[in-house]
C-alpha cells in the first residue's frame, strides 16, 4: 500500500503543470536566448566619414560610389579596314574585281523596269475608247531615270502625256522626283516642269502625287493611289483613284480652275504568271467644277461610266 500511495503522489506532482494551466495558472516563462546582433551598417550623410579606428561588423552594402561603370555606347568606334587578308595568297588585280562584283550584286547593280499598269478597251455610253498608264526606270537602289506615260482616246486620241524624270530614294519607301512633262494632246500642246513623289505607304497604298508649272504660268496638280486585295495567290481585286487640279483656267485646252476631273476604278486582275495579268473591271470619271461648264458648252457630257478589259504586265 505505501508503495502504490508513493508512485500515485510522483504521478500527480509530474501532471501538476498540465492541470495548472487548465485550472488558469499561466505557465512560467523560460527566458529566451539572447537573439543574434546584427551587423553594424556604416551610415554616410553627406560628407560626414565613420570616425577613424570604429571596427565594423558583418558585410557591409555596396554603394553607388564604390564603383564607376563605363559609359556604354560613347566610345569612338574603329576605324573601318582598309587591307584585305586575301591579297596576301591571291593576285590583288583578282581581288579587286571580286569585290566590285560583290559590290554590285549587294546594292550597287544598275537595273532596269518596264511596267504597264494599264493597257485596255474601254466600252460604254455607245462609244469605244482605248487607255494606257505605264512608266520604265533604268539606275539603281538610291538613283534613277524614269520615264511615264499615260493617255486616252474614244475614236481620237484626246490626252496623251510623257515625263522624263529623275528620282531619288529619300526614305525606304519613298521616292522623290523631279524633271519634265510634256502634254501632246490636247492641242495646243504643253511643257511643264514636273515635281513629284511616289510612296508605298501602311497597309500597301501605293501613292504617287506631283506639281507641274507650266510654260504659261499654269500650275497643276495630281494625286493618285491604289491597292491590291490578294482575294487568292493568282486573283487580285484592285481599287484605284485620281485626282487633278488646274491653278487658273487654260480655256484652249479645256480647263477650268479648282479641281478639274476625277476617277476611280476598280479592276480584278488574273495573274497567270507575276509578270502576266489580264483583267476587267468598271470605271467612273466625272469632271468638276468650271471644267464640267467648259464640257458642257462643247456638247460633251461631265460624267461618264465604263466597262474596261486590258493587260498588266512588267518585265
Amino acid at each position: 500500500m505505501k508503495r502504490l500511495a508513493l508512485l500515485t503522489a510522483v504521478s500527480l506532482a509530474c501532471a501538476a503543470p498540465a492541470f495548472a494551466q487548465h485550472e488558469g495558472h499561466p505557465m512560467p516563462q523560460q527566458s529566451a536566448p539572447p537573439a543574434q546582433q546584427p551587423a553594424v551598417v556604416p551610415e554616410n550623410h553627406g560628407d560626414h566619414a565613420m570616425p577613424p579606428g570604429k571596427k565594423v561588423e558583418g558585410p557591409q552594402p555596396m554603394t553607388m560610389d564604390a564603383v564607376d561603370p563605363p559609359e556604354a555606347g560613347n566610345d569612338i568606334p574603329p576605324d573601318a579596314p582598309v587591307d584585305h587578308a586575301a591579297d596576301a595568297f591571291f593576285p590583288k588585280a583578282d581581288m579587286e574585281r571580286a569585290r566590285r562584283i560583290l559590290d554590285e550584286e549587294h546594292g550597287g547593280a544598275l537595273v532596269s523596269k518596264f511596267m504597264l499598269n494599264e493597257l485596255e478597251y474601254m466600252g460604254g455610253d455607245n462609244v469605244d475608247g482605248y487607255r494606257w498608264d505605264g512608266q520604265a526606270w533604268f539606275g539603281g537602289d538610291i538613283d534613277r531615270l524614269v520615264l511615264k506615260s499615260k493617255g486616252e482616246g474614244v475614236n481620237k486620241l484626246e490626252s496623251a502625256e510623257v515625263q522624263a524624270l529623275y528620282s531619288r530614294a529619300v526614305g525606304p519607301y519613298t521616292d522623290v522626283q523631279v524633271g519634265v512633262r510634256y502634254d501632246i494632246e490636247p492641242n495646243p500642246s504643253r511643257t511643264y516642269l514636273a515635281v513629284g513623289f511616289e510612296s508605298l505607304m501602311p497597309y500597301w497604298f501605293d501613292v504617287e502625287g506631283g506639281l507641274f508649272f507650266g510654260n504659261r504660268g499654269q500650275v497643276l496638280g495630281r494625286i493618285k493611289g491604289s491597292t491590291d486585295f490578294m482575294l487568292t495567290q493568282r486573283l487580285v481585286l484592285q481599287p484605284a483613284g485620281e485626282l487633278n487640279f488646274a491653278a487658273k483656267d487654260d480655256m484652249a485646252i479645256g480647263l477650268g480652275s479648282g479641281f478639274t476631273d476625277a476617277e476611280v476604278g476598280l479592276r480584278l486582275r488574273y495573274e497567270i504568271h507575276r509578270e502576266f495579268a489580264p483583267y476587267v473591271g468598271v470605271l467612273w470619271e466625272r469632271k468638276l467644277g468650271s471644267t464640267a461648264d467648259i464640257a458642257r458648252a462643247a456638247g460633251e457630257g461631265p460624267e461618264s461610266t465604263r466597262f474596261v478589259a486590258g493587260l498588266r504586265a512588267w518585265f
